[in-house]
């Protein structure tokens, strides 16, 4: 790691951002508050997502740039209401690293990764005073929902909380399953939506039972189906069938054979 070049670039950036929003700099970015900006602060972290999912280290390169420049835009914005500065920023992310890491930094002895995460838990209540009554309430309600129900179980569990096996909680999407085939069958779609949402939790802690994560799962199927409804296009347009004017059976043709071939595959 080259220590000047990174003082540099870091120090370059923060300056331009600070010139954008300053006398004779961008009336855009000179409107700009916490409000807008964390929206842009979002999507730049999905975007990183997704170029960390394509495997394209130049577009992770491009997308953390944007991404950094959004934490040094509202950094510069704390700043002018004189509540901290980028500097602040990375002394204490500097400071909490080294906290809920006693194992590399301090004397504080593990045997695995699931020590280290229970350690980091119980560092984290520490720092924020707080008891295991409130280990599920820290999890952020702004997390997409699939996440923080991954999030809100795996907090659970550190309390005891949670089915022994595999086999339990299969059992249990099983049994939510059943519900929810019976609450359709009642018509009540109140009682549908309920049924539902418990059968999608079940299906959260099944997922994070195998070590995944049902964000992640989430995510992967909408980029396949993604790619499979392109491929169906491109069969049925091949085919000389607009897909704008195609029927349900030509598309769900072209579906199943686009899945028979990746099978073979």
């Amino acid at each position: 790691m080259d220590e000047n070049r990174l003082s540099k670039a870091v120090v370059d950036l923060a300056r331009l951002a600070a010139r954008l929003r300053g006398k004779g700099g961008c009336p855009w970015d000179a409107k700009q508050t916490d409000s807008t900006v964390k929206t842009y602060l979002l999507e730049e972290a999905y975007e990183v997502v997704d170029a960390v999912e394509n495997r394209s280290s130049p577009d992770v390169c491009e997308e953390l740039g944007d991404l950094l420049f959004q934490i040094v835009f509202l950094s510069l914005l704390a700043e002018e209401r004189k509540e901290f500065d980028l500097t602040d920023v990375v002394e204490k992310i500097t400071e909490k690293m080294i906290r809920r890491h006693p194992h590399v930094f301090g004397n504080k002895k593990v045997n695995g990764v699931e020590e280290v995460l229970d350690n980091w838990v119980k560092i984290k209540m520490k720092e924020k005073n707080a008891g295991k009554e409130d280990i599920l309430n820290n999890v952020p309600k702004d997390l997409p929902a699939l996440l923080r129900a991954h999030r809100l179980s795996e907090r659970a569990a550190k309390l005891n909380f949670d089915w022994q096996d595999r086999d339990e909680i299969w059992k249990k999407v099983q049994e939510e399953f059943r519900e929810m085939e019976d609450a359709i069958q009642s018509g009540d779609s109140k009682r549908v939506r309920e049924e539902m949402g418990d059968l999608m939790f079940s299906i959260v802690n099944l997922a994070r039972h195998w070590g995944q994560n049902a964000e992640d799962i989430m995510r992967f199927s909408n980029n396949k189906f993604m790619t499979r409804f392109s491929n169906m296009k491109q069969r049925l347009t091949d085919s000389g069938i607009d897909i704008e004017k195609a029927t349900p059976e030509q598309m769900n043709q072209a579906w199943e054979g686009i899945k028979r071939q990746k099978k073979t595959a």
